[in-house]
C-alpha cells in the first residue's frame, strides 16, 4: 500500500471508530508507531483535524466528515457476496437495512462497475434449508438496545414449548449452532441467560436504562460457552 493509499486508510478507520491507539493503527496497516506518528502529522499539515486523548488515542474531530467513498470493484463484488449470507442468516430486519446500505454503494459506482456487479448478481446462487430462515424482524431492534443499554420485555417460549414474560438487559448477540442468540441479564433468574432469537415470542423495548450498574463482557461469557459447544449444553438457557 502505498502513502497516499494507507492516509485515506487512517482518515477511514479514524472515522469508523471513535479512538485509535497508534498502536492499533500500526498493526492495522502492518507499519511501525513511528510511522504512523509521521502519517497523522502529515494528515495535520494538509488541514485534517485529527486529535489525541491520552489513553484512549486519535480520533478525527467532531464535525468533520470525509467525502463520499469510492469502492474498487473487488470491493463491491464482496458485499454483494455478502448480500446473500444476510439473507440467509439474518432476519429481515437486517436484510431491510443491509439492501439499503449495498444501494448507497451502487450509487457511487462507476457505470462499468455497475454493470459488472450486476452481471455478477446473476451468476451467485446460495441456498440454505428452510428451517434456518428467519421471518422476525428482531435482530436491528436488539442492537439497538444492547447500544443504548435499554432494557427489554420479552414473551419468550423455552424448548419445553412454555411461555414466560422476561425484563433482561442485553449485553449481546452470538450465532453459534446456525442460529441467534441474546446474552442479557435475567431480571427472574437473576442470572445471565441465553435466548434464541427465533424463540422470541413478542418483543418491546421499555427505553428504560439497565438497573445492573456493571455487566461481564460478551467475551468471557463467549470463552465460557466455547468450553460446552462441543457437549451437552451445561451454560444457563432460558
Amino acid at each position: 500500500m502505498n502513502r497516499i493509499d494507507r492516509l485515506f486508510g487512517i482518515m477511514t478507520l479514524l472515522q469508523g471508530k471513535k479512538h485509535y491507539t497508534a498502536e492499533a493503527i500500526a498493526e492495522h496497516f502492518g507499519i511501525s508507531v513511528r510511522t504512523v506518528y509521521r502519517d497523522i502529522k502529515a494528515l495535520g499539515e494538509q488541514g485534517i483535524p485529527v486529535g489525541f486523548e491520552p489513553t484512549k488515542g486519535y480520533f478525527l474531530v467532531q464535525g468533520y466528515f470525509l467525502p463520499p467513498v469510492s469502492f474498487s470493484s473487488e470491493e463491491a463484488n464482496a458485499l454483494l457476496l455478502m448480500e446473500r449470507v444476510v439473507s440467509a442468516f439474518a432476519d429481515k430486519s437486517i436484510q431491510k437495512h443491509y439492501t439499503t446500505a449495498l444501494n448507497k454503494v451502487k450509487a457511487v459506482l462507476r457505470t462499468t462497475q455497475k454493470e459488472q456487479l450486476e452481471t455478477l448478481n446473476n451468476h451467485i446462487s446460495f441456498h440454505v434449508p428452510d428451517c434456518f430462515k428467519y421471518d422476525q424482524e428482531y435482530l436491528s431492534a436488539l442492537q439497538s438496545a444492547i447500544t443504548h443499554s435499554h432494557i427489554l420485555e420479552l414473551d419468550y417460549q423455552n424448548k419445553e414449548g412454555l411461555t414466560s414474560k422476561r425484563q433482561v438487559e442485553p449485553i449481546g448477540l452470538v450465532f453459534y449452532a446456525l442460529a441467534w442468540h441474546l446474552i442479557a441479564w435475567c431480571h427472574l433468574r437473576n442470572e445471565y441467560r441465553d435466548f434464541r432469537v427465533t424463540r422470541i415470542q413478542a418483543m418491546r423495548c421499555l427505553d428504560a436504562p439497565f438497573k445492573k450498574m456493571e455487566h461481564m463482557p460478551l467475551s468471557e461469557y463467549v470463552a465460557e460457552l466455547r468450553k460446552h459447544i462441543d457437549h451437552e449444553p451445561t451454560y444457563p438457557t432460558a
